[in-house]
């Protein structure tokens, strides 16, 4: 039985921040696990 790629990438979960809880918009090669804003205040 083959499985088609496409089905299982629209079945993956949003990533959520691991800091807030908020939904993280990810990129191609993402590795982060905190939202943009959590990011910019741990840098301050």
């Amino acid at each position: 039985m083959l499985y088609n790629p496409v089905e299982f990438f629209k079945t993956v979960p949003q990533k959520e921040c691991a800091e807030c809880g908020q939904m993280i918009e990810e990129q191609a090669e993402s590795y982060l696990m905190e939202c943009d804003h959590c990011l910019a205040k741990r840098e301050e």
